[in-house]
């Protein structure tokens, strides 16, 4: 299986140049773990934006106008683009998660990490709208976070 990881940055004020082929092991490790074998290549998209286009797309798209930290957009697996299965679009906020990070008191990188982490399994159909739902996605949230060093 092959993942193919598209990843922009929109904000020049956090230069995540060097994080880049990180985060992708990250999410590939992530898949790895979640994602049957029979399921062919994957693609999805990892776009960090500022608090203005955050809040655009959370309007349009939700239908409430503020700043977020993470909006996934997943797709069904019958959506492909050429071989690759879409999985789908993370959009997530530069500036919410450096504000989250002081906030909640742990680094940058532990705070980049968890909205990763936690779109990534929005898209892998994880969410946390009932109790029983929440308690499971934050689970899988702290073994993948912990598993990888991104402790609180």
């Amino acid at each position: 299986m092959e993942y193919v990881i598209d990843i922009t940055n929109e904000v020049e004020k956090y230069d995540l140049s060097n994080e880049m082929e990180k985060i992708e092991k990250y999410i590939s490790e992530i898949l790895d773990s979640e994602i049957e074998d029979s399921i062919k290549d994957i693609y999805l998209s990892l776009m960090f934006t500022d608090i203005e286009n955050i809040q655009k797309i959370n309007k349009e798209y939700r239908d409430k106008d503020m700043a977020t930290d993470v909006i996934s957009f997943a797709y069904s697996e019958t959506e492909n683009a050429g071989f690759y299965n879409v999985l789908g679009d993370i959009v997530i906020c530069l500036e919410v998660v450096d504000d989250n990070s002081k906030k909640y008191g742990h680094g940058f990188e532990r705070e980049l990490y968890y909205v990763i982490t936690h779109g990534v399994l929005h898209l892998l159909g994880y969410d946390h709208i009932n109790e029983d739902e929440k308690k499971e996605m934050r689970e899988k949230e702290e073994y993948y976070l912990n598993k990888f060093g991104y402790r609180r």
